[in-house]
């Protein structure tokens, strides 16, 4: 072989070895349970440091019409105490070890974590087994009226009495027909948190809290033998829960609504939202790089347009909200004093027919990409970040290490994808709400923008 070819040859390989280098890799053991209880273990011995992050694959999306917000109200009772952990012992006895703790509720999961020295692990994992074995006994009426008004004082803080609060209740409403599971918020109705029977609550312990509708991601400084070791001590005993049948809602069309809002703001606000796609399918990438494009930066389209160029707006924000079994696109835009919403609307429309008639720059497109790419490298600095991917890409994807294939299919999005994927989902039906202050409809959106 002549010498230019072998050093070609040889170029080639490093180049294919350094690409392989590069590659994100987060090394797991997936192990299940004979409950069915699902066991992901990440060593990472960079710090002393380690965490649990536990997913009950249950959302306010299982939940039933009528029977509005017990997914989140359950992250509440959650922390009322167990059989051997009688409350307030869970967070107490954390503490003590230097650890700390929370939880969070969507549509599709629920999750409880805890973070701290890695010395503290078994005891993390001992007081998760407690209550997801031990709770239900303890579980009576005092407790579930507790945290019932605990609910709903947070729903008069961050929605009825929260400027703009009610807006995205009223839009998902508007998006999702009626009956489908994302039809209704998170945090649930007043009605439906007040008709909550204690035996309402047990049954959805039940159904959901069961370890084959669970997984337990521990990373850290840890040795996985250990882990699971002491995880089967646990949670062995934990008896199997009944299989569960998830929603599946059907294909629908969005139609054209115009809603009008009155609320206690100083500022009009519109918004305009699109059905999209779920989450990790095909164009889902591609319209999180568009909401960039349009308002992810300074310099960015809608941003400028409305913004800085001209003084029409306080902030304007685009965003892809994709989800497990359905997405939703919206852009939100307040206006300044003595702006109407309808000029507000046509900058938004104008914007978007541009991006539809012609593709994003290579400068917007590399910029998009390098911002999400960035944020991305930069969560995976945190072991608590990188344990809750771990349980979205397992739920997701059926892979827990999926991080480089996500990266991926970012970097992969071209700017005739970002064109297609406004022209198909943005340029169609949309719901366009219009928060105004009370007694001034007049300052509604009042028109849709032909496009």
């Amino acid at each position: 072989m002549p010498a230019s070819r072998i050093l070609q040859s040889l170029a080639l390989l490093a180049a294919l070895s350094q690409a392989a280098e590069s590659q994100i890799r987060v090394p797991v053991t997936v192990d299940t349970l004979p409950n069915g209880l699902t066991l992901i273990i990440h060593e990472d011995h960079s710090v002393p440091v380690v965490t649990t992050n536990v997913w009950y694959h249950v959302g306010s999306g299982d939940e039933k019409v009528g029977r509005t917000g017990f997914a989140h109200l359950f992250e509440h009772l959650m922390f009322m105490g167990s059989e051997n952990a009688p409350y307030p012992q869970f967070d107490r006895l954390l503490e003590a070890a230097g650890a700390n703790n929370n939880g969070s509720t969507n549509t599709d999961r629920t999750n409880y974590y805890e973070s701290g020295p890695a010395s503290a692990l078994p005891l993390m994992l001992w007081l998760e087994a407690d209550r997801l074995g031990w709770m239900l006994e303890t579980m009576d009426a005092p407790k579930v009226d507790l945290q019932r008004d605990v609910v709903k004082n947070e729903r008069r803080q961050s929605y009825e009495n929260q400027p703009y609060g009610l807006a995205f209740e009223n839009l998902t409403k508007a998006i999702y027909p009626g009956g489908h599971p994302y039809s209704w918020s998170t945090i649930g109705s007043m009605a439906d948190l007040s008709a909550a029977s204690l035996e309402d609550v047990k049954e959805f312990f039940r159904t959901y809290y069961t370890p084959n509708n669970a997984t337990i991601v521990v990373a850290g400084a840890v040795k996985a033998d250990s882990v699971r070791r002491v995880a089967r001590q646990m949670f062995g005993e934990i008896p199997r829960g009944p299989a569960i049948e998830r929603p599946k809602p059907a294909a629908f069309t969005l139609r054209d609504t115009v809603i009008v809002l009155e609320d206690r703001v100083q500022l009009p606000r519109v918004y305009l939202a699109w059905h999209t796609v779920p989450e990790y399918s095909r164009d889902d990438a591609a319209l999180d790089i568009a909401a960039y494009i349009l308002s992810g930066a300074r310099n960015s389209r809608l941003t400028q347009a409305l913004v800085y160029d001209r003084p029409l707006a306080t902030n304007a924000n685009a965003f892809n909200s994709s989800k497990r079994l359905d997405g939703d696109f919206m852009v939100m835009a307040t206006a300044r004093p003595g702006v109407h919403l309808d000029t507000l609307q046509a900058v938004v429309d104008a914007e978007m027919r541009k991006l539809a008639a012609a593709p994003p720059t290579a400068r917007e497109l590399e910029q998009a990409k390098n911002a999400i790419e960035a944020s991305f490298l930069n969560s995976l600095e945190f072991v608590s970040a990188k344990a809750d991917r771990l349980n979205n890409y397992y739920y997701a994807t059926g892979t827990p290490d999926y991080f480089q294939k996500d990266l991926d299919r970012y970097l992969a999005v071209t700017a005739a994808d970002v064109q297609r994927v406004v022209r198909q989902y943005l340029l169609t039906n949309r719901v366009t709400l219009s928060v105004v202050p009370q007694g001034k409809t007049e300052l509604a959106a009042t028109r849709r923008i032909a496009q």
